[in-house]
């Protein structure tokens, strides 16, 4: 069994053969599917997802950094007003975070949008999953002087150095969210987990349609290549891959409240 924390399962990429894909996950052990929304676009898709398998399936709310608006106050103002909705479906505030790998033009505008998104984490009491690419000092300059009021998170494809991941679990009931990379070949993911990340710090997620796993890199990805990075983080703490299952699984349910 697996829980996918991770996944856009509502993206176009799947639009010809989600029933399909939903089968396979389910066949494969999936126990649930959690997805993180991008920007106002996707809300909608992704909460037709969860409603159509609202056993599996449960929704987060945010805004990715590298899908800012012009101005985003208006699209953040209208996200703070639907979490304000009582019984709203959303576990947690995602996919947010920080990302200067393509341009960094508006370094200073993804820090304070994650900075008030950060501060939902805080007042609505839901986690913060987190992307983060060649942002490691803005992501930390944001997040340190929260760190104790926090509810927790997930670092979301974590692929970084020892001393990154050390950074990162710094931040107490955060994981790191770990999806295919770690079956790549010349990953030195693996090495970083063994010496430095335990295991009850760890999550397991595809990222999907993205980053799949070996032998299916550069194709889409999908839940049901889950078990694939569940073998290799078996092996990389040496052992079963039950244990794997049964504490990413908890640690999953706990963090979200599953």
């Amino acid at each position: 069994m697996f829980i996918d924390t991770h996944c856009h399962l509502y993206a176009e990429e799947f639009d010809e053969d989600r029933a399909e894909v939903v089968a396979r996950a389910l066949e494969a052990g999936a126990d649930k599917i959690l997805l993180p929304n991008i920007d106002a676009n996707t809300v909608g898709p992704m909460l037709a997802v969860c409603d159509e398998w609202p056993e599996l399936c449960h929704p987060m709310l945010g805004l990715h950094p590298t899908e800012l608006p012009p101005n985003p106050t208006p699209l953040l103002d209208q996200m703070e007003r639907m979490l304000m909705v009582e019984g709203n479906p959303f576990i947690a505030i995602g996919e947010v975070g920080v990302d200067l790998y393509w341009d960094a033009s508006r370094r200073a505008e993804q820090m304070e949008v994650l900075r008030r998104q950060a501060e939902w984490s805080i007042r609505f009491q839901l986690p913060l999953v987190i992307h983060m690419r060649s942002a490691h000092d803005e992501l930390l300059e944001v997040l340190s002087p929260l760190k104790d009021e926090l509810p927790g998170g997930i670092f979301h494809c974590f692929g970084g150095s020892a001393k990154e991941a050390e950074d990162l679990l710094a931040f107490d009931r955060f994981y790191l969210g770990i999806g295919g990379v770690v079956t790549f070949k010349k990953s030195t993911l693996p090495a970083v987990l063994e010496t430095t990340v335990p295991l009850s710090r760890i999550v397991l997620e595809t990222d999907a349609p993205y980053l799949a796993p070996t032998p299916y890199r550069g194709k889409r990805n999908e839940p049901a290549h889950i078990p694939l990075v569940l073998h290799k983080v078996a092996e990389v703490y040496g052992v079963a891959p039950e244990e794997v299952s049964y504490i990413t699984c908890d640690n999953a349910r706990r963090l979200l409240k599953l």
